[in-house]
């Protein structure tokens, strides 16, 4: 007979939205607000900003675990690609989860980040329901989800 596994309490994951723009970055914040889960936002506004927030480098404390990388592939200094593969370089941080949240609907992008292992790819444009639905399916993913 198997075992059942007990529920496990979770936190809630961090997410960490790595995005240049201030419009997107305002409606994530409010929609998470909103959602009472405001205090796990943190925000960077390049790829290399993300992995020193990541790291605990440059004055940045280490973001807790269990987090969720929402990323932006269009982005001054380095770009979400450039990001996604030291990420996966990086052995400390290869399994972090990331959802690449874009304006690119190209479909080179798109194979190059699931390449890199992106858990989805999302459309900013093409999300019916737009930030609420996001924020609603990363809440069901974490709640699902046994992270590592």
């Amino acid at each position: 007979m198997e075992e059942l596994l007990e529920p496990m309490a979770r936190p809630d994951p961090y997410i960490l939205l790595v995005d240049d723009d201030q419009v997107d970055v305002m409606i994530a914040r409010r929609t998470l607000a909103r959602r009472g889960k405001g205090d796990c936002l943190v925000v960077a506004r390049d790829g290399i900003e993300a992995l020193e927030i990541l790291r605990g480098q440059n004055g940045h404390a280490p973001l807790p675990r269990p987090c969720i990388v929402l990323l932006d592939l269009n982005m001054p200094r380095m770009d979400g690609l450039e990001f996604l593969r030291e990420l996966r370089a990086d052995p400390e941080l290869s399994s972090v989860v990331v959802f690449a949240l874009t304006t690119s609907t190209a479909s080179r992008d798109r194979a190059e980040a699931y390449r890199h292992q992106v858990a989805g790819y999302i459309a900013k444009t093409g999300a019916p329901g737009g930030f609420e639905k996001i924020a609603h399916m990363i809440e069901q993913y974490a709640e699902l989800n046994v992270f590592p």
